[in-house]
């Protein structure tokens, strides 16, 4: 009688990066690729050959290397300059990346950021803070993509919010805002794409830091 059959490489049973894909993962990595192609990000060697190994992935970890230098489908949109009257506070940091690998990274306070900001975690973590932020276009996009790892995004009630993300065996959404939204003609936008593989991007919106809402307040002394 024969005896078990070894897997081959290097297997964890605990690991979920060796579970098992549905076809409906593999056609959302198709369609992120078909998109990249569309916008010149691969040549249309690049992307037959990354379409057979989407369809041929067998486990997530197949899945990585195929998505992990790429973001979701629709590529930046045109910013609108955001009005010359907006000051700049003297000494804000202007910063375009955060990136976790077995680690954690953390912004927050006043920084200025631009028009375009890419945040990446693979097994760690973001927390990207734009509650005093200044932006200097009217729209930011922020490319966010996660691997076994976590990226969470806050803004204040003035800022728009557009999240274009996807999620596989993951998260990519926009979590129950803390506070209303207070939105104006001149609010910045900030549009939020990227891929959670077996990981999660979440973008909440909370008070300004040292505030609290008036009810929990009213709550806490009477």
């Amino acid at each position: 009688m024969a005896g078990p059959v070894e897997p081959r490489g290097q297997y964890s049973p605990g690991d979920p990066a060796n579970l098992r894909v549905s076809d409906e993962d593999r056609h959302k990595v198709a369609e992120i690729l078909r998109e990249a192609a569309g916008e010149g990000r691969l040549d249309l060697d690049e992307l037959d050959e990354r379409l057979e190994a989407a369809y041929a992935a067998k486990t997530y970890s197949d899945l990585v290397p195929i998505t992990v230098d790429l973001p979701v489908a629709g590529g930046p949109q045109a910013p609108v300059p955001r009005p010359a009257t907006a000051p700049v506070p003297v000494g804000a940091a202007s910063h375009t990346t955060s990136i976790a690998v077995l680690s954690g990274a953390t912004r927050r306070g006043v920084w200025q950021v631009g028009e375009r900001y890419t945040a990446f975690a693979f097994c760690g973590g973001v927390d990207l803070d734009l509650r005093e932020a200044v932006f200097s276009a009217r729209e930011t996009v922020i490319y966010a993509n996660a691997i076994w790892g976590g990226i969470d995004i806050i803004v204040n009630e003035h800022t728009d919010v557009v999240v274009e993300g996807v999620g596989i065996m993951g998260g990519f959404d926009q979590g129950r805002a803390r506070v209303p939204a207070n939105l104006t003609p001149d609010s910045p936008v900030v549009r939020v794409k990227g891929v959670a593989l077996m990981a999660g991007v979440t973008v909440t919106r909370k008070a300004m830091p040292g505030d609290e809402p008036r009810g929990i307040l009213r709550r806490r002394y009477h």
